[in-house]
């Protein structure tokens, strides 16, 4: 099948993780099956086709940013066609997507992030509280110090190898979307707050050294998953006084770009802590600061009320 061939390429040259290929073949097989109904295949289909298609979507209501992502898929998919001799048109090349306003990333000032840091430090040293009730307090103290320490994928954060807390050096190897690898500093308060969890974590379970994972869990992949910090991380969230749907770990994500950018950082080295293949990935954050100059002549400046 062609769809299938097309996902083995993108797996094999652009190394594509294993959920965006299912995005890939989610989105394509949704446009085959419309091409169907339509009495066309990937061979046949026009760029009127291809024009209807998205006008379904609109439709059905999805947002610009989903069309234009379904439009990607396919200029990707016919390119493909093309290339490979599969067609000898590409009905996807004159298309323009649909018009999308600049998304800037939801981001927290630093210190709602450094209330939200402290309060996951909060009885980490009472010793009357239960092994099992400090233990969980760290991990999360820990995680969320390694998150806006680092700038991690939360997929990235929760499957570090236990190996990570005996780095011999200031940078820990961080495998990354598509395999690849990257060097991300790890500073010392962090390292510290890792170790602490982890005494707490083998005092409770003497078997949790022979797991290859810095944060095990009772879960298929053997770590803790994604979806289980996420709903930690809102309940943290609330005791520090934030509001819970402000806070996530992709939103620390972009605390530690705007806050990195914002005292001086080149965004080169930012999208290298990143892990962003293309810069203009990173780029995005440039606005952030840009609004917020704005509102600081806005508020700030003895002209800035004036229209």
């Amino acid at each position: 099948m062609r769809l299938d061939l097309f996902l083995d390429m993108i797996a094999a040259e652009r190394g594509a993780a294993k959920n965006t290929l299912e995005a890939y073949r989610r989105d394509l097989e949704n446009y085959l099956l419309h091409l169907k109904h339509a009495g066309q295949t990937d061979l046949s289909s026009s760029t009127d086709d291809i024009r209807h298609y998205l006008q379904a979507l609109e439709a059905e209501g999805l947002k610009a940013t989903t069309s234009a992502r379904h439009l990607s898929s396919i200029r990707q998919f016919h390119k493909f066609l093309y290339t490979e001799g599969h067609r000898t048109d590409d009905p996807a090349l004159i298309i323009e997507g649909p018009r999308q306003g600049l998304r800037l990333p939801k981001t927290l000032s630093m210190s709602e992030v450094d209330r939200l840091l402290s309060t996951s430090r909060e009885g980490l040293d009472d010793e009357a509280r239960p092994l099992g009730e400090r233990m969980r307090s760290a991990r999360m103290a820990a995680l969320l110090e390694l998150l806006y320490a680092t700038g991690l994928r939360v997929s990235e954060l929760v499957a570090l190898p236990r190996t990570t807390a005996k780095a011999r050096t200031p940078l820990i190897n961080v495998k990354g979307k598509g395999g690849r690898e990257r060097m991300v500093p790890l500073p010392e308060g962090a390292r510290n707050l890792v170790n602490q969890y982890l005494d707490l974590l083998y005092a409770q379970n003497p078997k949790a050294p022979d797991s290859p994972w810095l944060f095990p869990a009772d879960s298929d992949s053997g770590h803790l998953t994604r979806q289980a910090f996420a709903r930690d991380l809102k309940d943290m969230a609330i005791r520090a006084g934030l509001v819970p749907s402000r806070v996530s770990p992709h939103v620390l994500r972009h605390a530690f770009a705007s806050h990195l950018l914002q005292n001086g950082a080149d965004l080169r080295v930012v999208q290298e802590l990143l892990g962003h293949a293309d810069v203009s990935t990173t780029q995005i954050y440039t606005h952030v600061l840009d609004e917020r100059m704005k509102a600081m002549v806005r508020d700030l400046h003895p002209l800035g009320d004036e229209d």
